[in-house]
Parts: structure tokens; sequence; C-alpha cells
């Protein structure tokens, strides 16, 4: 019966991740995916436009 213990942890952990990779792709496109688009697009662009300079405060 020990390897039944050894088993259980790594199917109930391939269970889970197939679950999550099913649920991501389900989730992709549909109504949500230009707005999806635009976000990731308006963080590209600011990661392309270089750091950005500190406020201060009370200035």
């Amino acid at each position: 019966m020990d390897y039944v213990s050894a088993l259980v942890p790594p199917v109930v952990m391939a269970a889970f991740f197939i679950g999550l990779v099913v649920t991501i792709v389900k989730s992709q496109g549909g109504p949500n995916k230009a707005k999806e688009d635009a976000a990731v697009d308006a963080a590209a662009v600011r990661a392309e436009a270089g750091p950005q300079t500190p406020r201060t405060e009370g200035a």
C-alpha cells in the first residue's frame, strides 16, 4: 500500500494542472479578447518607453 500513498500526490497535482490548462485555453478569446489585447499593448508601450522619472511629494 506504500505505492498508493506515493502515487496519490502526483496524480492529484496532474489532475489540477490539466484542469488549469483547460481553463486557461477555454478563457482565451471571447468577448474580453479586445480588452485583454489592449491591456497587453498598453503594458508593452509603457515598458518600451523606458523608466519614468520619479515624482516628488509636495513639489
